[in-house]
């Protein structure tokens, strides 16, 4: 029986039992020579290595010893629970099977391409409920970088192989030695795999990896396949919502939650209509920006008098490119650290130019610049009057800020605070759940209340959600559920009965598999909404995980 106690993206922390027993993943299974009392281990005698998973024995070298590069395929053998393969293999793997192990892992080392494409499709295959056992793949070095792809569990043969060869290798890569370093090698994995557990319980596996995966040029190969070609594969299980992180590699562009933000603002965000003048701002290190002096500072000279509600303030930065004023409280803008030092990478400059370029067919009367010298990434896009006199909140740069937004919006017909209020709520239902669902919620009866960044969405009198700072999004109320039951979208429908708190996975039907974890669910039986609350699985957890809570429930009917 599985239990994830806790993710960072698809790197996990499970607790895996049976009868009496239970391992800690990630985890790093000792080679013996003679029976030991770990309660899993890999056991060697006459040349064969066998599985000791309790009082279970599995051999992992049957018949003949074929390579992954070989043209012979072999066929999966089962024992209590546990799937042997080998690489290559057909056939079809048990569905009731608690672990998956690939026995002759070693040749995916040096093979950036096959190991990415191998993991995939064994964790795609098996699906979020088997512990993943991949044997020869692992030293100190990829520990973390594997763990993130989603393996559980290793053994350590390499580490003593790479010992016996007077080879020390540590999380920082492999140094040629004068001795045997065996001990020094397995006291490295022990103590890296506890790092790998914290950093995944601290939702901060990524940035391990990315500082590994300098280790080696193979690690470095890995990761950038990874995010390239298994985007869609992290990000169903990316959070919605996540903790502080940095970004201070190059790699660390692509991590998934910020691809994933990029794409939502190319494909999915539409500005509120209603605004005519486009003012772009740099960020700050503070976050959420408008709580920071900085932004502070510039809010001082935009809202000066009602012809701020024809603004849009869109904050530029590295690594999320552009960022909508109203969403500065949405993960991840409200959590990166970068490194600024004034220089910009061409990857950096292309996407910003990029989302920008997207962003202005949308259609704007004015552009304004208080980029500053940072002006030089957007230049040439369109037509802008910049507006920074030396530093960007000095007297004068704010002075000039006032003034150039008062001639840029004489003429123009604004729009009263409700208004400006609904019609960019309207935009940022429409960046969380996507178009169909802004309308579903927002008719003509539908209006908007509150101070930034605490909007109220009322219908008459009822409430349909809440935007928070603290959430980082909207929250749904069961009203505003039951109209967005219908469309399907964020649905989980759970058995027939008596829900008194939280729902967990062994009482979910099925579940919109678009759910990401942080994501708003609603929670219906025989079609009917029961509750409403914070995803803590992926749609596809709840449905295949038979433990751990699916939703925390904020809202449930009497």
């Amino acid at each position: 029986m599985l239990d994830v106690i806790a993710r960072s993206q698809r790197g996990r922390v499970c607790e895996y039992r049976w009868d009496n027993k239970v391992v800690k993943t990630p985890c790093v299974l000792r080679t013996v020579t003679e029976k030991c009392n770990d309660d899993m281990y890999i056991l060697v005698e006459d040349g064969k290595r066998s599985l000791i998973k309790g009082d279970s024995r599995i051999p992992l070298d049957v018949g003949l010893m074929t390579a992954e590069s070989s043209d012979e395929v072999t066929a999966p053998v089962t024992m209590d629970g546990v799937c042997v393969v080998r690489l290559p293999f057909k056939g079809d793997i048990p569905e009731d099977i608690e672990m998956l192990v690939v026995a002759n892992g070693f040749e995916l080392r040096d093979d950036a391409r096959k190991l990415v494409s191998t993991i995939i499709s064994l964790r795609e295959r098996v699906g979020c409920n088997v512990v993943i056992l991949i044997t020869g793949i692992m030293d100190a070095s990829n520990l973390a970088l594997l763990s993130y792809m989603g393996v559980d569990a290793f053994d350590d043969s390499v580490a003593r192989v790479f010992g016996v060869n007077r080879t020390l290798s540590i999380p920082e890569g492999i140094i040629e030695s004068d001795h045997d370093t065996t001990e020094e090698n397995l006291r490295a994995l022990k103590e890296e795999c506890t790092k790998v557990q914290s950093f995944i319980t601290g939702e901060r596996l990524r940035e391990l990896v990315d500082q590994r995966s300098f280790s080696s040029p193979v690690n470095v190969t890995i990761l950038r396949l990874f995010d390239d070609e298994g985007f869609v594969y992290q990000e169903e299980e990316c959070s919605t919502v996540g903790c502080r992180f940095s970004c201070n590699s190059v790699q660390a562009l692509r991590r998934p939650d910020v691809l994933r933000y990029r794409r939502m603002i190319m494909e999915r965000y539409r500005k509120p209509e209603h605004k005519r003048i486009l003012l772009l701002l740099p960020c700050s290190a503070k976050k959420p920006y408008h709580i920071s002096k900085t932004h502070k500072r510039f809010a001082s000279a935009i809202h000066t008098a009602q012809h701020d509600t024809l603004v849009h303030e869109v904050i530029v930065t590295s690594p999320l490119g552009i960022v909508p004023r109203e969403l500065d409280i949405f993960y991840p803008a409200n959590s990166y650290d970068i490194p600024v030092t004034g220089e910009w990478k061409p990857e950096e400059k292309q996407f910003i130019r990029d989302m920008l370029s997207n962003l202005l067919e949308q259609g704007y009367d004015k552009v304004i610049s208080h980029l500053g010298e940072d002006t030089e990434l957007v230049r040439g896009l369109c037509d802008m009057e910049e507006t920074v006199i030396g530093d960007n909140t000095s007297p004068a740069s704010l002075t000039k800020l006032d003034e150039t937004l008062r001639a840029a919006a004489k003429g123009m017909k604004g729009v009263d605070y409700p208004t400006d209020r609904t019609e960019t709520i309207r935009s940022v239902l429409t960046f969380q759940f996507g178009e169909e669902i802004a309308d579903v919620l927002m008719d003509d009866k539908t209006f908007g209340m509150g101070k930034f960044p605490y909007w109220k969405i009322m219908r008459d009198k009822v409430q349909l959600g809440m935007m928070t700072a603290e959430r980082g999004m909207i929250s749904l109320t069961l009203e505003g559920a039951e109209l967005l039951a219908p469309t399907g979208h964020h649905v989980v429908e759970m058995t027939d009965f008596e829900l008194k708190g939280n729902l967990f996975a062994v009482g979910v039907v099925k579940a919109d598999p678009d759910i990401r974890i942080g994501d708003e669910a609603i929670v219906t039986l025989n079609g009917k909404v029961k509750a409403v609350g914070v995803a803590m699985m992926s749609g596809r957890e709840m449905t295949e995980l038979k433990r751990g809570i699916a939703v925390r429930i904020r809202h449930k009917t009497k």
